[in-house]
């Protein structure tokens, strides 16, 4: 493949001690600043993140007329919340390859009225939005594809959303984007919205968060469950977002990659500020995990605390409500004492790379045997000494962040194309640094 720009930070020689709070989380910020535009009046976001990611998502809503301001240095946005209605008739709007960005925005703009395009790079309109659109026309929306059904591009002719019954989670091409961008807009249908819920849930702990934020936005989502406590039924009302500000949470999956780098060497500490027991993001249970290979692991109401122990140990970890972090846990893997199973995966085929074959090829590369059953489940077995390799990240940020966590046992690993993190974390590998280099105490 052609050369590309590559780092190879230097191997961590002694455990280190140190403390980070990451940036704004990509999947908060997104929600957040979909919410505000829809909110009427004033919204003030604080700690936004400014990453590829969220950059299309901001250019989005100034092409379709909201007033934005943005203060990048104070990590604010303002944004001048219309009450559902989109203040340009018409606009082409390019995305990327932000899934959060064209779910989001294609749902949100079914409520307005206007005729709307959204494209995004080639990578984008290989993954699906069909699940999103058939319920959005179950509600009465009028979504053109204009390629290929069920992708980008798409036209959005909208004329305000009806309402009414629509079903989610009964079959595994359903995503969690879907849902959250069908009930972040919903509010502002003619009528009330109801969701009944299949067993097929992927990523449920997206969903919860997406109706928590609601609620801290001023819209209460309502949620039936079965006798067994399963989720059954959302009901959304008619009504809108009424808050004047919103501090963006640190990024729970970033913050994994600091967390990973303290488990997989012996002694290390790490605090994460900023994310504990309070926090609204599902991700924030990967160091539950790491719990189980041997970590020394403490939540408190703010932060996390965690120490890493002589000896991990290999777990069978499903990853099905956490699968943005089963790449973290894979490079752990190579740790790890005995064999690790990771269920759960057949998400990871559809997201910015197809994660799965980029994993095992990584993995592959790195000295690791590593096989994989139906789309559903990785087998990782270390190899005796981790081979050094030049990793290649396939355009996914999360490629590069996870195995900037084995650059800390191997000296020599080489990270292909570090700049794909900006899509959604910019000052990765300088934070990256600074952490790792903090000497213990």
């Amino acid at each position: 493949m052609p050369d590309r720009p590559s780092i190879s930070p230097q191997i961590v020689m002694e455990s280190f001690d140190s403390t980070i709070r990451p940036p704004g989380s990509k999947s908060l910020s997104n929600r957040a600043l979909v919410m505000a535009a829809l909110s009427d009046g004033i919204v003030d976001l604080q700690n936004v993140l400014f990453a590829d990611d969220t950059l299309v998502m901001l250019d989005s809503l100034q092409r379709l007329g909201f007033r934005v301001i943005i203060d990048r240095a104070a990590r604010g946005v303002r944004i001048h919340g219309t009450g559902g209605r989109i203040p340009n008739p018409r606009a082409d709007l390019f995305v990327g390859n932000s899934g959060t960005t064209v779910r989001f925005l294609t749902a949100m703009l079914a409520v307005g009225r206007g005729e709307f395009t959204l494209d995004g790079i080639a990578r984008m309109r290989e993954r699906p939005i069909g699940g999103l659109v058939t319920m959005l026309k179950n509600l009465g929306a009028r979504i053109d594809y204009d390629m290929n059904s069920g992708f980008v591009p798409l036209t959005v002719r909208a004329d305000t959303l009806a309402g009414g019954f629509v079903r989610y989670g009964f079959v595994e091409e359903d995503s969690s984007q879907f849902l959250s961008a069908l009930l972040m807009a919903a509010p502002y249908a003619r009528n009330e919205v109801r969701v009944t819920l299949g067993p097929d849930r992927s990523s449920w702990p997206y969903v919860v968060m997406t109706m928590r934020l609601m609620d801290e936005f001023g819209h209460t989502v309502e949620l039936e469950r079965d006798e067994r406590g399963e989720p059954i039924l959302i009901v959304v009302s008619k009504g809108g977002y009424t808050v004047r500000e919103h501090f963006v949470e640190p990024d729970a999956s970033n913050a994994s990659y600091f967390l990973a780098a303290a488990a997989v060497n012996p002694g290390s500490k790490i605090t994460i500020e900023g994310l504990g027991k309070r926090s609204l993001q599902g991700d924030v249970q990967f160091a539950q995990l790491l719990a189980k290979t041997g970590a020394k692991v403490k939540y408190e109401d703010s932060s996390i605390h965690l120490t890493g122990p002589e000896q991990l140990v290999a777990i069978d970890a499903d990853m099905s409500l956490m699968p943005d972090m089963a790449q973290t846990l894979a490079v752990v893997a190579l740790f790890a004492k005995g064999t690790t199973v990771l269920r759960g995966l057949h998400s990871l085929r559809k997201k910015e790379t197809d994660r799965i074959a980029a994993l095992q090829a990584e993995l592959t590369k790195l000295g690791a045997k590593v096989e994989v059953d139906s789309d559903e489940v990785m087998t990782i077995v270390p190899p005796f000494i981790v081979d050094a390799a030049e990793i290649d990240t396939y355009d996914d940020h999360r490629m590069a962040m996870s195995f900037a966590v084995a650059t800390t046992r191997v000296s020599g690993l080489v990270i292909r194309d570090p700049g794909c993190v900006n899509k959604t974390y910019p000052e990765f590998f300088t934070d990256f640094e600074r952490v790792v280099r903090a000497a213990s105490k």
